[in-house]
């Protein structure tokens, strides 16, 4: 059966240069610091099906030194809410900002609330799990509890229902993996959790050592070489309740477009290019 057409054209993905810091960074959540306001920062987020401008202002940014590779984003919200604290819970049940880094054969997801609360899973591509293969190690166990297979869509009926709208088809996904070394920190620019109070919104900064990322290197280098290429997704997904209604599926905002109402198509992430710039940490 010949797969349907799936997310966007290459022409359409966007693309982002990644400057080079004499770093490192202090990990708090402060993007005031100026080494992030000289930074390239992405155009505002758009509409992840639509391309359409979304509501609220957002904007990521990415620079990286020879041990880590560190993400930024401005969330622009009127009233900065977050209830997920525990550690791996649905934190896309509230406002979230999201960052996927992919691997080729895998990918990986990262979500963090205003609270700074972390949700991470690592996916593997079925067809690319076999048995004594690369990823036929104990990290990677399918027989753990927390090991489940994944169809990465958000409208499974009928000839979707158990393999997803991808072409790929389906992905093991492991949410007991947590990156080694992750810092991510959370500021906000208002009173978290009081919708009596007009918010300016929220800060998040990121930093991942090159070393974790080894999995998802795919014979790249580690740090990269300049003019390297990797494939991230920036995305927010934002919680909205009008006539005390919530609209549901919240709506997904992102770097780019995917033209479908879906964060898991790698072919769709933004293209980062890394660059020997040499911007100084101060």
């Amino acid at each position: 059966m010949k797969p349907l057409p799936y997310g966007i054209p290459e022409s359409e993905t966007g693309q982002y240069t990644c400057r080079k810091i004499t770093g490192p960074l202090t990990i708090d959540g402060d993007l005031t610091k100026p080494v992030w306001q000289q930074a390239l920062r992405s155009p505002r987020f758009v509409d992840m099906v639509t391309g359409g401008p979304a509501l609220y202002d957002t904007r990521s940014a990415a620079l990286w030194d020879d041990t880590n590779l560190y993400v930024a984003f401005w969330a622009e919200e009127p009233f900065v809410a977050a209830t997920q604290t525990e550690r791996d819970s649905i934190v896309f049940l509230d406002n979230d900002l999201e960052l996927f880094i992919d691997g080729g054969d895998c990918y990986y997801e990262l979500e963090v609330n205003a609270l700074n609360t972390v949700y991470e899973v690592f996916f593997i591509w079925k067809d690319a799990y076999q048995k004594g293969g690369r990823f036929d190690v104990p990290l990677f166990d399918v027989h753990q509890p927390n090991a489940m297979t994944f169809g990465g869509d958000y409208d499974r009926t009928g000839a979707s229902f158990w393999w997803g709208r991808h072409p790929r088809g389906l992905r093991w996904a492991f949410l007991g993996y947590d990156m080694p070394g992750l810092q991510t920190a959370v500021r906000v620019e208002g009173v978290l959790n009081d919708p009596t109070h007009v918010d300016r919104g929220w800060t998040l900064e990121i930093a991942i050592p090159w070393q974790s990322l080894t999995w998802l290197a795919n014979g790249r280098s580690l740090p990269p070489q300049p003019g390297d290429q990797w494939r991230m997704f920036f995305g927010r997904f934002q919680k909205l309740v009008t006539s005390g209604q919530e609209i549901q599926p919240h709506p997904a905002w992102a770097f780019n477009k995917h033209g479908v109402y879906d964060t898991h198509l790698p072919e769709c992430f933004t293209r980062v290019v890394f660059e020997e710039f040499n911007q100084h940490d101060q």
